[in-house]
């Protein structure tokens, strides 16, 4: 029954959430087309039951720029309009759609990339895979991010272990006033 609720309230808070927030989507889109000539950016990741699924975000990083983990990428990559769209996590809204085509939950641990075998290792030990992947969750607003797999694959693992509609919420509330950090990206 929870599973159906919270299922029911990704599909009503992302709709309200896309037609909220469509003016800003437009906003950044037409804005990184003339800056960066590809607004949007679609990447391989993996979702509930180890399938993978096509994440949408806002283009941040020069497109050169390796498919690897945030964390793993270097500073001078990000360029100046996704320095904006990172800071204020306007970057993370196209995965609203993700969100309401189900491959993604508004909650749920961050989809991971097919080339992070360490993370999928310690998930599956986990039975994270049993969930769909989230935009925001315990480690986010914890500031515990990829770099840390053991670690972040233990706070998904809590998260799912305790979810019910007050954690839903309040890691909603907590990420959308400002708490969720998200990955770090190294300096180079």
């Amino acid at each position: 029954m929870q599973n159906f609720l919270i299922r029911t309230l990704d599909v009503v808070l992302s709709l309200f959430g896309i037609i909220f927030s469509l003016p800003v989507m437009l906003l950044v889109y037409f804005l990184s087309l003339f800056l960066q000539g590809s607004p949007l950016y679609f990447q391989q990741r993996v979702g509930k039951d180890k399938n993978l699924f096509t994440l949408m975000k806002f283009r941040t990083m020069a497109h050169h720029t390796e498919s690897v983990g945030t964390h793993l990428v270097d500073s001078t990559s990000i360029t100046r309009l996704g320095q904006f769209l990172r800071k204020t996590k306007l970057d993370e809204l196209p995965q609203l759609f993700n969100v309401l085509l189900g491959s993604m939950s508004l909650v749920g641990p961050r989809p991971c990339l097919p080339n992070q075998a360490e993370l999928i290792e310690e998930r599956e030990k986990r039975d994270v895979f049993k969930v769909r992947p989230g935009i925001t969750g315990l480690a986010q607003v914890n500031g515990v991010d990829m770099s840390i797999p053991r670690k972040l694959a233990r706070y998904d693992q809590l998260m799912i272990q305790h979810m019910c509609l007050k954690l839903y919420f309040k890691l909603i509330i907590t990420t959308a006033f400002g708490k969720g950090r998200g990955d770090r990206v190294r300096i180079a």
